[in-house]
């Protein structure tokens, strides 16, 4: 999150904590290619989704046939995130902070 956010997050009753991030022993990552965004009455639920298309060794009139035959590709969540919508646009400042970084750093190379 900006630090702004963090800011105003950090402070009850005029007393400001700081904040020890801590990512516990174990905590897998998971690559995610798909998201779904959804919002709840007082929620929004984030999904990420890793979509893995088959292998397509053949020739390319063969491939476009098994693609066509399959229909769908399996979506297989590996991660649901529940947020209120007070955080969702500081997670939204803070995503497009960093993707600006992303991008100012692969334009340079």
């Amino acid at each position: 999150m900006n630090e702004e956010t963090e800011q105003e997050q950090q402070q009850s009753d005029g007393i400001t904590l700081s904040v020890d991030w801590h990512f516990p022993e174990g905590l897998l990552s998971r690559y995610a290619n798909n998201v779904l965004v959804q919002s709840g009455q007082y929620e929004f639920i984030i999904s990420f989704f890793e979509m893995q298309l088959p292998a397509l060794l053949g020739p390319p009139e063969d491939n476009i046939a098994k693609l066509k035959e399959m229909g769908k590709v399996r979506a297989e969540c590996v991660s649901k995130i529940i947020i209120s919508p007070e955080l969702v646009p500081g997670l939204i400042d803070a995503l497009q902070t960093e993707l600006d970084k992303f991008s100012s750093q692969r334009t340079k190379q």
